[in-house]
C-alpha cells in the first residue's frame, strides 16, 4: 500500500506548511463528530518538518469516509484546508 500524499495544504498558519505544501513526514486525520480534523496541525513561529519531504497520510480515524479502509486512507492524495476554525481533510467524502 502506498501512503497517500498531501497534494496541497492551504492552512498557512501551520508550522509544517510552506507555500501550500505540508512538510511533516506524515499526518493523522482525526475524527470529530462533524469533520475530519488534521490532528497534525500545529501553530508555531518556528517552521517544522523536512522541507525536502511531502507529507503522506499516516493514519485516518475518519471511519465514515469512503476512502477509509481499516483506518488507512485509500485516496490517491488529499487536500487539507480550513473549514470554519479547523484544519480539515477536504477530500473527506461521507459513506452516507
Amino acid at each position: 500500500m502506498q501512503m497517500p500524499k498531501v497534494s496541497e495544504c492551504s492552512v498557512s498558519s501551520c508550522a509544517y506548511n510552506d507555500n501550500k505544501a505540508c512538510h511533516a513526514l506524515a499526518i493523522t486525520v482525526g475524527e470529530d463528530p462533524d469533520t475530519p480534523i488534521c490532528d497534525t496541525f500545529f501553530e508555531s513561529d518556528t517552521p517544522g518538518g523536512d522541507k525536502s519531504a511531502t507529507a503522506g497520510v499516516g493514519a485516518c480515524k475518519a471511519a465514515e469516509c469512503e476512502y477509509n479502509a481499516d483506518l488507512e486512507c485509500t485516496a490517491p492524495n488529499i487536500e487539507v484546508g480550513m473549514q470554519g476554525n479547523e484544519a480539515d481533510c477536504l477530500t473527506f467524502n461521507s459513506r452516507h
